[in-house]
C-alpha cells in the first residue's frame, strides 16, 4: 500500500467531526507534509473531509449517490463566506431543510425543528430557541453572537454561523448550491455503471498470446487491459493486435501502450464521446496513479445513456431551458422550422445573445432534424460559424436546420437563423452519430 492510500485509509477511519491538519497527518504516519497535503486534497475530492475557512479540515460523512441534494453545515460555512461562531463539533451534520426567521418568534419555531437551519438577522431570543430544537442558526447582516449562546451552541453541537449577507441573498445562494448538487444528482458518471475490477478480465504484463486466447475462450471477449503487479495501467490488447503472432510472443510485446482511460467521476457522456471519436469499444477506468479499478464497454455506456434519457429530471440544466424554449410553430409541422426567444439570462453583458446559448439552439435544431430521419443522438465533431449579427434580448429567432448529407454514423448540417426576417447567423456543423 502507498503512503498516499495509507492516509486516505487513516482518514476514512477518522470519526465524523474530528479535525485534522497537514501537519498532524504528516506526524502521525511519519510523511512529508507534502504528501499529506496532496492525500487531504484527494480525501476533500472524494468527499471526505471539508475544508472551511477560519475552521479547518474536518472529517465529514461521505453522501450516497441519493442524498447528493442535502448540503452538510460545513458546505453551508463556505458558500455564504460565513464564519462558525459556536458549534464547530456540529459542522458535519447534514441539513435538511431551511427556515427564513421573517415571521413573529411563536410561528417561526413551529417550522424549526432537528437538522434544520435557521437564517434569522440580529434576533437573539430565536437564536437560542432554535438551538434548543435542534437546529443550527445562520445569523446574516453580519452581526455576532452573545457568549451564552455559543456556550450553548458548543454543548449541544450545533453551529452557529454568522456571514455578511442579508438574508434573501443568503437563501438564494442555499438554494442554488442545492439545485447544483440536483443536476450532479442527474449525471451518470462511469463509476455508476463499471465492471468493477474484481469482476474485469484482464492480462499481466508478463503473459503471452497463449494467455490471451484463454480469456478469450472463457468469456468471448477479445479486448483486455494489461497490467502490472500493482494493477497499473500499461496497455490494452484487441483481437486486432495479436493477429499474426504465435503463441509464445509477451503480450508487452503487441499491445497498443499508454491506451485511453477514463476515472470513476467521468461523465458517462464523455466516454460514450471518447469511445466514438476515437472508435474503441472498452476503456479501463483507473485512478489517479493509473491503477485499474474496472472496465466500461461501449455498450455499458450506451445502455446507461438510453436509461438516463428516460428519467424524469429533478433539475434543469441551461441547455434543458433552452431545449425547452426551441419551439416548432403549428403551422409549421412539416417543415422543421423553430422559434426561440432570446431572454435576459441568456444574454452577455452587452446585452445581446450569448455564444455558448446560440451554439446551444443551433446544436439542438441540428439534432432534432437529424432525428427526423435517422433515431439517435448526435456528437459533434466540427462546428463552423461563418456569419453572426448581435442579437438583442427579447429578440425572436425563426431556426432553419437543412440536412445536407446523412449516412449511418455521420451528418452534415446546414443551419440558418434569422431575427425578424433578416439573417442573424448560418453555421455548417460535421456530426458522428450514436444509434440508441
Amino acid at each position: 500500500m502507498t503512503k498516499h492510500e495509507q492516509i486516505l485509509q487513516y482518514i476514512e477511519e477518522l470519526p465524523i467531526g474530528e479535525k485534522i491538519s497537514v501537519r498532524q497527518i504528516a506526524r502521525a504516519l511519519s510523511v512529508s507534509e507534502g504528501t499529506a497535503y496532496r492525500a487531504i486534497k484527494d480525501a476533500e475530492t472524494r468527499g471526505m473531509v471539508s475544508a472551511i475557512e477560519r475552521v479547518g479540515t474536518i472529517r465529514i460523512e461521505q453522501k450516497k449517490k441519493e442524498n447528493i441534494e442535502k448540503l452538510t453545515f460545513a458546505e453551508v460555512v463556505n458558500i455564504v463566506d460565513g464564519q462558525v461562531l459556536g458549534g464547530r463539533n456540529g459542522l458535519h451534520k447534514t441539513l435538511n431543510k431551511f427556515v427564513i426567521g421573517a415571521m413573529q418568534l411563536e410561528a417561526m419555531m413551529r417550522y424549526t425543528g432537528p437538522g434544520n437551519l435557521l437564517i434569522v438577522g440580529n434576533r437573539v431570543k430565536a437564536h437560542e430557541l432554535a438551538l434548543q430544537a435542534g437546529a443550527a442558526v445562520l445569523i446574516t447582516g453580519g452581526f455576532e453572537a452573545g457568549e451564552d449562546l455559543r456556550k450553548l451552541a458548543d454543548d449541544l453541537e450545533l453551529p452557529v454561523i454568522s456571514t455578511s449577507y442579508d438574508t434573501f441573498t443568503v437563501a438564494a445562494m442555499i438554494n442554488r448550491a442545492i439545485y447544483d448538487q440536483l443536476i450532479k444528482k442527474e449525471i451518470v458518471l462511469v463509476g455508476d455503471i463499471l465492471t468493477s475490477v474484481e469482476a474485469s478480465v484482464f492480462l499481466k504484463l508478463g503473459d503471452t498470446v497463449g494467455d490471451w486466447l484463454e480469456k478469450n475462450q472463457e468469456t468471448s471477449h477479445s479486448r483486455f487491459p494489461v497490467v502490472d503487479e500493482h494493477l497499473k495501467v500499461f496497455g490494452i490488447v484487441t483481437a486486432k493486435d495479436i493477429m499474426g503472432s504465435g503463441r509464445e510472443v509477451l503480450i508487452d510485446k503487441i499491445m497498443t501502450r499508454h491506451p485511453l482511460t477514463v476515472t470513476l467521476k467521468t461523465s458517462v457522456a464523455s466516454a460514450a464521446h471518447m469511445m466514438i471519436w476515437e472508435g474503441i469499444e472498452l476503456l479501463p477506468v483507473t485512478d489517479e496513479q493509473n491503477r485499474l479499478q474496472g472496465i466500461v464497454s461501449r455498450q455499458d455506456v450506451l445502455k446507461a445513456m438510453q436509461m438516463a434519457q428516460r428519467q424524469p429530471q429533478a433539475a434543469e440544466t441551461l441547455d434543458d431551458t433552452i431545449a425547452k424554449q426551441l419551439i416548432m410553430p403549428e403551422d409549421q409541422q412539416a417543415g422543421g422550422v423553430y422559434e426561440f426567444e432570446v431572454t435576459p439570462q441568456m444574454t452577455n453583458q452587452l446585452g445581446t445573445i450569448s455564444y455558448g446559448v446560440f451554439t446551444t439552439i443551433v446544436t439542438e435544431a441540428a439534432n432534432r432534424a437529424l432525428r427526423a430521419h435517422k433515431r439517435g443522438d448526435l456528437v459533434v465533431e466540427n462546428i463552423t460559424i461563418y456569419f453572426l449579427k448581435p442579437v438583442q434580448m427579447e429578440s425572436k429567432l425563426t431556426v432553419f436546420p437543412k440536412v445536407l448529407e446523412i449516412g449511418r454514423k455521420f451528418g452534415k448540417i446546414d443551419v440558418e437563423v434569422y431575427n425578424a426576417g433578416i439573417l442573424a447567423g448560418k453555421v455548417m456543423m460535421m456530426c458522428q452519430l450514436i444509434d440508441r
